[in-house]
């Protein structure tokens, strides 16, 4: 039994150095093909294709951030649903009853957000 496990460790450690010398190797190639030419451009702080701005402060619309929660709702949903119906499959009806709650619950709150009009980009 100890050899099974010198053999599945053997593979985990070789894993492991491939890892990490494609990760080196990667390293290498970046520094060596890299430019290193500085300019006053290459310099700027830069965020999402935007210029920084001159000033600290900037206003960030709402609407951004309600979409991101909205699409969160949705991804963590369409997480739980898929091992949900794996496991509805050999299980009790008592998990049927529970994903529908879950379910209940994020269409109250697309219902909510649509009655707020936060599906609508003005």
């Amino acid at each position: 039994m100890t050899e099974e496990y010198a053999i599945n460790y053997a593979a985990v450690v070789l894993a492991v150095v491939v890892g990490f010398l494609a990760m080196l190797l990667m390293f290498v190639g970046n520094y060596v093909l890299s430019s290193r030419r500085p300019s006053a451009m290459k310099e700027m702080p830069f965020e999402c294709g935007v210029p920084a701005a001159p000033f600290a402060w900037s206003q960030i619309n709402i609407r951004y951030y309600i979409y991101a929660i909205l699409f969160l709702i949705f991804d963590v949903e369409a997480v739980f649903l898929f091992p949900w119906v794996l496991v509805f499959v050999t299980s009790a009806p008592a998990v049927f009853y529970e994903m529908l709650i879950f379910i209940a619950i994020l269409l109250f709150g697309l219902l909510y957000g649509w009655k707020k009009g936060l599906l609508e980009w003005r």
